[in-house]
């Protein structure tokens, strides 16, 4: 009993810090994992909405499936360029849903 006494006196702030800087050290890693996951969206989402604006501009006498072509190589490219991936599937669900916003925006006016 002793022994440890004189353990936690001569060691126990080095453990006490040396604990709470592996807990700061994992709550830090995981905010930076959800933080880059939002921005990440984020960068996607935006440049989904730019690019569909763009070609909708861009290429208005093109029908709907030509157009939306257009979008996966312009998304495809300005996403592989800041080093984000994202799934056909997701980048379907993302062109899909920006189409519907600027369709209902369009429609109240």
């Amino acid at each position: 009993m002793n022994f440890l006494k004189t353990f936690l006196e001569q060691y126990g702030m080095t453990l006490l810090y040396a604990v709470l800087t592996a807990i700061a050290g994992y709550f830090g890693t995981q905010m930076k994992r959800i933080l880059e996951k939002y921005v990440t969206d984020r960068t996607k989402r935006s440049i989904v909405e730019g690019c569909v604006k763009a070609v909708e501009q861009l290429y208005n006498g093109m029908q709907g499936e030509e157009k939306k072509q257009k979008a996966i190589e312009s998304i495809s490219a300005m996403l592989s360029e800041k080093n984000i991936s994202i799934s056909p599937p997701e980048m379907e669900m993302l062109i899909e849903s920006v189409v519907a916003e600027f369709n209902t925006k369009f429609k109240t006016k």
